[in-house]
């Protein structure tokens, strides 16, 4: 079947979220075809290129979700191509068209505004409605029309959006709103629905796809939306992590007031609200997301729990070498037995300070054991100064020790980095460890945890995210921000060996069976074939007949067969006129005789198969009664 993956900042971009996954998707469903409708973030992300797409991809569509400092909007569509964002130029609406852009929008601010809490679970309520009524409505103009983008932008936008948080049943923080609040909101939503005024909703676009698929939802989900609405294609939306969760949590970083905030909020959770109540099925990535999901007002029936596939291959030295070591040693394990590893991206949410503090307490209980942190900080000044007070912390904590009066001090806790000739790659850092430790505040799907347990790592992890499910009775999990509940865990792993070795043989196990990146793509390619089971048919004009009704055999099926199938044969001759099938072939009856055969099966005498002769019907090659007609 044909496939529209739809992703917003990701794939086919070398940088961005969901990369390796849709890639990995893309490859491993070869009888599937794949075309891509991908939305940038930025110019630098549009820069870096794309990564090597498989033949299997036969096109690739773009548009960017920003703006260049010239305030011009640009788009791609194949690649190499120039192409547009139908916006309709410089064109401004006639009088209907203003009147219809108004009714519409007043529909979708009305229901941003609206005291009623967007986004949690409110599916077929009025405000629901009003916005699925105002977001059609923007979209079926601009296909029309186009323009919406200097609607958007006008000053009639800010005076409906002003009409409607001052109306009745408004939220309190929505009414405080002032003209700057709403011009902010005005911007970001003129932003957030330049998905409408693509040039992909055509018959020879989305409307020739079988199935879209959002990689994410928001953004990446409203081409889907759209397809579905104009052309019936039904839409698949995967989410690794909640992209409404995501959005609360970065606009405490903007330079907008409260109102503001509260106006995105809104418009944001009513289009999650949208995109779960269309969506055919939801497929979160773990239990932790469900929840969310459902929370914003996805049906439990539609939801498919599919984890994320991993590469389990490149762990499998590791993983491999601490089977036979344990089976070796009677139950010791691997890796370092007197060491702790923590591998990740050092940021605040990480909360290495109460690893640290942890390990202070397992050094009381077990002098000679080592910390070892492996990464790099991540991207931006916080984690860059948090690593730096976490490395002075350590130094406070832990002074160099010596072993003796002639031997240099060295501190029991390292920060390193993976790619130097003592740690090459990323499963060296996991086998230099006996127990993976996993410290977070804040975490979605914990990959360093799958990672460790490919390497057959036993772990100790904080109860936050998707851990107790991805972990399941193969490690020990503590509380959060708990230093104490952790160090206890440490040390009860690093005095028992043959309980650290079979915790790790059954986390590897259980990574296996449920992480690799092989069910990930049994799973989709199960998903795909349930959904167009239950689609209905878009027929071709020349399989149905006047009335639409489908023509039976109107395709024989060899016509879609290459080779021999499709060439010319006898039995393609054009029909022989009645009059000489009249005079050249004799009736049946007087073919059959009156003297039936002597065994069933045996065919009569005078009656053997031989090449037909030019003006022979089709009909008199075979006994009476054989059924070859």
């Amino acid at each position: 079947m044909r496939i529209g993956l739809l992703t917003d900042g990701g794939y086919p971009y070398a940088t961005g979220e969901s990369r390796l996954w849709c890639d990995r998707l893309v490859r491993g469903l070869p009888q599937h075809e794949f075309d891509l409708f991908a939305l940038s973030r930025s110019a630098h992300q549009e820069d870096q290129g794309w990564v090597r797409l498989p033949p299997r991809v036969s096109r690739v569509r773009t548009a960017p979700l920003w703006t260049p400092e010239d305030g011009t909007l640009r788009g791609s569509g194949e690649r190499g191509l120039l192409a547009r964002l139908v916006t309709g130029g410089e064109r401004s609406y006639g009088r209907r068209d203003r009147r219809r852009f108004t009714d519409r929008l007043t529909a979708l601010a009305t229901a941003i505004c609206t005291a009623e809490e967007a986004g949690t679970g409110a599916v077929g309520g009025p405000g629901a409605e009003l916005f699925a009524e105002g977001l059609y409505g923007l979209a079926e103009l601009a296909r029309e029309r186009g323009g919406l983008h200097l609607a958007l932008r006008s000053e009639d936008t800010v005076r409906i959006l002003e009409a409607a948080s001052r109306a009745r049943g408004a939220g309190r923080t929505v009414q405080s709103a002032t003209v700057p609040d709403l011009l902010a909101f005005a911007a970001e939503l003129e932003r957030a629905l330049r998905p409408l005024s693509l040039d992909w909703y055509d018959q020879e676009s989305l409307g020739a796809v079988d199935l879209c698929h959002a990689a994410s939802g928001g953004a990446a989900a409203l081409p889907g939306l759209l397809a579905k609405r104009f052309f019936g294609v039904p839409l698949l939306v995967t989410e690794h992590g909640v992209p409404l969760r995501a959005h609360y949590l970065a606009t405490c970083d903007t330079p907008y007031g409260t109102p503001a905030r509260a106006l995105l909020a809104g418009f944001h959770g009513r289009l999650t609200t949208e995109v779960y109540r269309q969506a055919a099925i939801v497929t979160p990535a773990n239990t932790h997301v469900s929840r969310w999901q459902r929370r914003c007002g996805a049906d439990p029936a539609k939801q498919r729990t599919v984890y994320p596939g991993m590469a389990a291959e490149r762990f499998g030295q590791v993983g491999e070498a601490a089977e036979r070591l344990a089976a070796a040693v009677g139950g010791e394990g691997a890796g370092g037995p007197d060491t702790l590893v923590w591998v990740g991206r050092i940021e605040p949410a990480k909360d290495l300070i109460a690893l640290l503090h942890a390990f202070a307490e397992v050094r009381r209980a077990e002098p000679g054991v080592r910390l070892r942190v492996f990464g790099a900080p991540a991207d931006g000044d916080e984690a860059t100064t948090y690593l730096a007070h976490c490395e002075a912390l350590a130094a406070q904590l832990f002074p160099d020790e010596a072993t003796g009066a002639q031997t240099e001090g060295v501190s029991p806790v390292t920060f390193e980095e993976i790619g130097g000739p003592e740690i090459p790659d990323l499963a060296e850092a996991y086998g230099a460890g006996g127990v993976i430790v996993l410290s977070s505040v804040v975490e979605g799907f914990p990959v360093s945890l799958v990672e460790a347990m490919f390497c057959g790592r036993a772990t100790v992890s904080t109860d936050v995210g998707a851990v107790v499910e991805v972990v399941g009775g193969t490690g020990l999990v503590v509380p959060p921000r708990n230093p104490k509940a952790l160090a206890d865990a440490c040390v009860a792993l690093l005095r028992d060996p043959e309980r650290r070795a079979r915790l790790g043989a059954a986390a590897r196990a259980r990574a296996l069976e449920l992480f690799s990146v092989e069910q990930n793509l049994a799973a989709f390619h199960g998903i795909y074939l349930e959904l167009i089971s239950h689609t209905p048919v878009r027929r071709e004009a020349d399989t149905v007949g006047a009335h639409g009704d489908p023509l039976p055999f109107a395709t024989p099926p060899e016509a879609r067969l290459l080779g021999h199938w499709t060439q010319p044969g006898p039995h393609h001759r054009p029909q022989p006129d009645p009059e000489q099938c009249d005079a050249s072939v004799p009736s049946r009856a007087s073919a059959a005789g009156s003297r039936p055969p002597a065994r069933p099966g045996e065919p009569e005498p005078g009656h053997t198969r031989g090449p037909e002769s030019e003006g022979v019907c089709a009909i008199a090659s075979g006994p009476a009664g054989d059924g070859d007609a």
